[in-house]
């Protein structure tokens, strides 16, 4: 039987990638950001597998005996958002950036949407922050019932809605025909339903986000694994980010400490398979708000966490820990940054060793498939042998 155990930490960059400054980043450092808001900043969990061995690595300590492979990841594909992150993994080149609407969505657009919701109006098409402009809009959104539609530096196109005004099916059914009007040269990479509660000024955005994104090519690692008869089992919004394609089961969380709750009830149920999670607090919680005494505590739960994920590992299983693009606390704007990533790769037994730099992301995912032998990706090479030298 053979298992792989792999977890994004959403946003988790480690210095700016060569051409960061094309994408106005030059300078980001988020996991160095993080680890200079709180005096106390450790991770000695991650530590022990080589995290800070990680060559370029700012702000986390080597080891002397790392027990794991570590090494960061650029970026190959052209952009540095969630879709294209975590499809590049999987081993999907994307040459040309999504669209993005810094002007707010065109005219015909909105009247396709109003048109086929049969809403009677929506508030703002503009870019924003989520929740500035749920604090701005969310007392005339109570009146006129419209939802909020916006926008942000990435290609999606948001809707927040009280649950309350408009529920939360409804919501998604709403996303669901943005989805099917925003094609061809619109399709951007993900419609986001955005629900809020509470009233009188006060209200916090809820757990039922949901995302609903465009289809990716199939020739990925997961589609290859789920054809070959393996479970793959989404943890977050992994679905979502991959449309349901190449997923046998998924389970959606409400935070950081649920995703590892429901990754460790996935190791108790499938040991033949990926166990495949997202961690989004790091991005939606703290780095969009540029909270990076969150950030830090953030990451220190987690992990403190992971050492239960390790202690349930079996010798066949593989562990991996990487991010999907940087979201730096302490850098300018509240967007994602063009960043390395890191990462992390353990087995039980395993000599260490030091995997570089690598040219893409694809290389986690061609790994999986020399793992499994379900046959290659497109992109990316595979490290796996390296990891039983």
């Amino acid at each position: 039987m053979k298992r792989c155990i792999w977890i994004v930490l959403d946003s988790v960059g480690m210095g700016e990638l060569p051409d960061a400054a094309k994408f106005g980043d030059e300078g980001a450092n988020t996991i160095l950001s993080a680890s200079k808001a709180i005096p106390d900043f450790d991770l000695p969990v991650m530590r022990s597998l080589g995290y800070g061995n990680i060559d370029g690595m700012q702000g986390v300590k080597p080891v002397d005996n790392p027990i794991g492979a570590y090494g960061k990841c650029a970026e190959m594909s052209n952009g540095k958002d969630t879709t294209i992150g975590h499809w590049e993994m999987a081993g999907i080149y994307t040459p040309k950036a999504f669209p993005v609407y810094p002007d707010g969505f065109p005219e015909e657009i909105m009247e396709e949407f109003l048109k086929r919701t049969g809403l009677g109006g929506y508030l703002v098409n503009s870019v924003s922050s989520g929740t500035t402009i749920i604090a701005q809009y969310a007392e005339e959104h109570i009146k006129t019932g419209y939802p909020i539609i916006y926008t942000s530096a990435d290609s999606v196109f948001q809707i927040a809605a009280h649950e309350d005004v408009i529920p939360i099916e409804r919501l998604y059914e709403i996303c669901q025909i943005a989805r099917e009007v925003l094609t061809g040269e619109h399709e951007v990479a993900r419609v986001i339903a955005r629900p809020f509660i509470g009233s009188n000024g006060d209200y916090q955005r809820t757990s039922n986000r949901r995302d609903f994104s465009k289809l990716p090519d199939s020739d990925n690692v997961l589609v290859h694994l789920k054809n070959a008869g393996y479970e793959v089992a989404a943890v977050g919004k992994i679905e979502d980010i991959f449309a349901g394609v190449g997923i046998t089961r998924s389970k959606h969380t409400k935070d950081n400490m649920d995703g590892m709750d429901v990754t460790l009830e996935y190791m108790k149920e499938i040991d033949d398979g990926l166990i495949y999670t997202n961690l989004v607090e790091f991005d939606s919680t703290w780095g969009h708000r540029r909270d990076a005494a969150g950030y830090a505590n953030g990451l220190m739960a987690f992990d403190r966490r992971l050492s239960e994920v390790m202690n349930a590992m079996n010798g066949e299983d593989l562990l991996i820990i990487t991010a999907d693009h940087g979201c730096d606390p302490g850098f300018k704007g509240t967007d994602h940054t063009r960043e390395y990533v890191p990462c992390l790769a353990y087995r039980k037994g395993m000599k260490p060793f030091n995997l570089g730099t690598r040219k893409t992301y694809a290389d986690m995912g061609q790994t999986l498939c020399e793992m499994f032998n379900v046959g290659a990706v497109p992109n990316g090479e595979s490290f796996y042998n390296d990891l039983f030298l």
